[in-house]
């Protein structure tokens, strides 16, 4: 394991009072640019130099005239994240923690495999959500991050590539960091539309893929404006046992959330849904376990993705064994359905799903909270 910190220097820093252009999809910059009495193609000019080039200086965009150049520089910058922190795993995983403003940073994971290389991007500072086998729901809870600063993850790093092995991108899109990214709603869809724009990212609706714990009305409202891929955090074949993993199951239980994914992927030909479920020892892997998860997802176009648990400290539990999970899956596939288990990575440098839990102000003291209970057990 290596560990080196590393800085990129922004263009402007916070607080400038400018628009930062790193956060503005299509549909913005077409009403930045109508603003300032500018002609539409502009915008694919700007998503080519700041997305597809990186270029953060406005001088150096050349087919610009001098007159917008100046203009631009006046009203608007393009502001990227600093990295205070780059390791990389045994396994080749990497992982970068990002600093925000003030005493915020997030963390952002690479995974390298043959012929693709997968980011999981955070979209929330810690988590609003309490899900009990997640060390990022354990730090609390301060902001969503903005677009630019979900963008700013998957530029910083395709910046990075390239530099590194010229050429080299991502080629995957996980949301799947810190956060649920339906609770930031309304700066997660610009991001995800950044990633498909041709002249930005140019990354499929298959290769971009939002996970999320099950928040039904965003779900329902991502079905109208959206189309790129969707996993779910499941992690429980019943109510009963999803309120514990998952406390927002009390709010929108399963059957909700099954009619909102089945809702998602009417319209959408050869599309289905990916169910995560992480394997915890003795709480929900035997075997009844997986008939029941059969059961339940039977008539939804699905794959299972089997996550073993990966522990983090004060966590309460343990991992299944591989037996274990090798037979839950087995039941699956009888059953008719696509099983695989996930194979851990990064968890040398707490990179694995699960484990990620970047530099947090909390604002909700639900770590002090827990302390204070465990304290009081002690």
């Amino acid at each position: 394991m290596k560990s080196v910190p590393v800085k990129v220097v922004a263009e402007h820093g916070p607080g400038s009072g400018k628009i930062n252009l790193l956060g503005l999809d299509r549909q913005a910059l077409e009403g930045f640019f109508a603003e300032l009495g500018e002609k539409p193609f502009r915008v694919s000019q700007i998503l080519k130099w700041v997305h597809a080039r990186r270029v953060i200086s406005f001088d150096g965009m050349t087919d610009l005239s001098k007159a917008l150049r100046q203009k631009l520089s006046e009203v608007a910058e393009i502001r990227v994240p600093e990295a205070v922190m780059d390791q990389t795993s045994a396994d080749g995983t990497r992982k970068w923690l990002l600093r925000l403003d003030g005493a915020n940073a997030v963390e952002t994971v690479l995974i390298p495999e043959k012929g693709r290389d997968t980011l999981c991007i955070s979209s929330q500072v810690g988590c609003a959500l309490e899900c009990s086998f997640c060390s990022t729901g354990v730090q609390g809870f301060n902001r969503n991050l903005s677009t630019a600063e979900i963008i700013g993850q998957l530029w910083y790093v395709n910046k990075l590539l390239d530099e590194e092995e010229p050429g080299r991108q991502v080629t995957n899109v996980v949301f799947m960091g810190m956060g649920e990214p339906l609770l930031n709603f309304k700066q997660v869809v610009p991001a995800s539309e950044l990633m498909k724009d041709d002249h930005a990212y140019g990354l499929s609706k298959r290769r971009v893929t939002l996970s999320t714990s099950g928040v039904v009305p965003y779900l329902n409202r991502l079905t109208e404006v959206s189309d790129i891929s969707l996993a779910v955090s499941l992690h429980a074949p019943n109510d009963a046992l999803r309120d514990e993993l998952v406390p927002i199951n009390k709010k929108y239980p399963i059957a909700e959330l099954l009619e909102a994914c089945r809702r998602y992927i009417a319209d959408k030909p050869h599309r289905r849904i990916t169910w995560e479920y992480v394997m915890l020892d003795g709480v929900n892997d035997s075997d009844e376990h997986a008939r029941e998860l059969a059961r339940l997802i039977r008539d939804i176009p699905s794959k299972v993705n089997l996550i073993p648990f990966n522990p983090f400290p004060e966590a309460r539990y343990r991992r299944s064994g591989d037996q274990r999970i090798q037979q839950f899956s087995q039941i699956l596939s009888r059953a008719g359905l696509v099983s695989t288990t996930r194979k851990t990575r990064g968890e040398d440098i707490d990179g694995a799903c699960g484990q990620l839990v970047g530099k947090v102000a909390d604002r909700t003291k639900r770590r002090f909270k827990r302390e204070q209970r465990l304290q009081a057990v002690e």
